[in-house]
């Protein structure tokens, strides 16, 4: 939820009777099983982050932190992880789908500081914090990309970061007029990971590169416009469609539901829609291969735009520009397993670099502005952009499915 504060200072119980709250809850043998100790945290949590709720054949996962607009702990990416093995096995459940409590957010992100704090060692935990929140994240992701039933996320309120991790890749992404997305990594010295690497350059045009780069917004129907989200329904009719879900035997049936509750307009005009010949010519892969090509690009276009965005591009950490673009150049050849395999190593040494920690120190903990270092896209070197690809000690190995 930190990334949302960034950007402003920027610019259940079941209805048969079960209580199915995994605040104490696990699956062994696909049974429920009480493990009160499987999803403890090093940091301090509520027991009711994530609760669950099944209507018929719909299976509800509530994302239960409002008030940190639903930003993910490690306790809630364990949870999520099994509660969609539990989906997977329950024949009763024919379509899963995530939303975000409270009016503000689905899910804003995960908790950064505490990542950062981890790395720095001001936990004392050599670090164990952040390579367990990463690892245990992008499973979750994996696990909800993958999962055998369908599923759906109602993207109602902001979406970032982490947020985007555990609803882009699924089924189905509902956006609503409240919805906000951004990836704004590269502003806190860090990178669009959650596997940005995998949907990020398969969008068209350069949308992508220029999401990634820049942290710019897309808000309601933008999404289904650039491929994010695959329908649109209004906040106030959510309720209701998940009321229909309740009743889907399958995903031919999802579909039809979803698209019975799509009020998207097709004659809706994208926020970027203005700028797309732009974006291509100076984000695109066809058109730049390197950061420095990017801003000499937007330099030669010389429209207030275009300074808008070399302005933008400075407030960002030269070293976390380079190395989203490096991202972004090989996941484009990736399944996402293998990218979120990447994206493990890369955001390990990114965690342990000067301009993470200093980055979220600025932005997030009232700390002085960043130094960034390097200081300028000139002095990143490719041998140092290429550093954070290299293995650690510790991996990550998704496999494919």
């Amino acid at each position: 939820f930190f990334f949302f504060f960034f950007f402003k200072k920027m610019i259940v119980k079941n209805i048969v009777g079960r209580s199915l709250s995994f605040r104490a809850t696990a699956v062994k043998g696909g049974r429920l099983a009480n493990t009160s100790k499987v999803f403890m945290s090093t940091s301090a949590v509520s027991e009711d982050e994530v609760e669950v709720e099944q209507k018929g054949s719909l299976y509800k996962i509530l994302l239960n932190r409002p008030k940190s607009l639903n930003a993910l702990t490690l306790n809630m990416v364990k949870q999520i992880q099994s509660i969609v093995a539990h989906c997977n096995e329950d024949d009763s459940v024919g379509v899963v789908c995530m939303r975000g409590s409270g009016e503000k957010a689905f899910c804003a992100g995960g908790d950064v500081v505490l990542i950062a704090k981890s790395a720095k060692g001001e936990l004392g935990d050599d670090g164990q914090t952040a390579r367990d929140f990463f690892r245990e994240e992008y499973i979750a992701d994996y696990a909800l990309a993958t999962q055998n039933k369908p599923f759906v996320a109602m993207l109602d309120g902001i979406t970032m970061g982490g947020g985007v991790g555990v609803s882009v890749h699924g089924s189905f992404q509902v956006a609503t007029e409240k919805t906000l997305f951004a990836m704004p990594e590269t502003a806190i010295g860090f990178f669009p990971d959650v596997g940005g690497g995998h949907f990020l350059p398969r969008l068209v045009g350069g949308l992508g590169w220029y999401l990634a780069l820049t942290g710019a917004r897309l808000k309601g129907m933008d999404l289904v416009s650039a491929g994010i989200a695959t329908h649109y329904t209004p906040t106030n009719q959510l309720d209701a469609l998940e009321e229909a879900l309740a009743n889907a035997k399958s995903k031919k049936d999802v579909e039809a539901i979803l698209s019975s509750f799509d009020s998207f307009d097709h004659t809706h005009t994208p926020s970027y829609v203005a700028h797309l010949d732009q974006i291509y010519a100076c984000f695109s892969p066809e058109n730049v291969s390197s950061v420095a090509d990017v801003y000499a690009k937007l330099g030669k276009d010389g429209s207030e735009w275009a300074q808008k965005q070399i302005n933008t591009l400075d407030l960002m950490s030269p070293a976390s520009l380079g190395i989203t673009f490096e991202q972004l150049r090989r996941g484009a050849d990736m399944d996402l397993a293998s990218c979120l395999n990447m994206e493990y190593t890369i955001a390990l040494n990114c965690v342990a670099d000067h301009d993470f920690y200093t980055g979220v120190k600025g932005k997030l903990m009232k700390g002085p502005e960043p130094e960034w270092k390097p200081s300028t896209v000139g002095d990143v070197t490719e041998e140092f952009v290429q550093s954070f690809f290299k293995p650690t000690k510790y991996t990550l190995n998704i496999k494919s499915q």
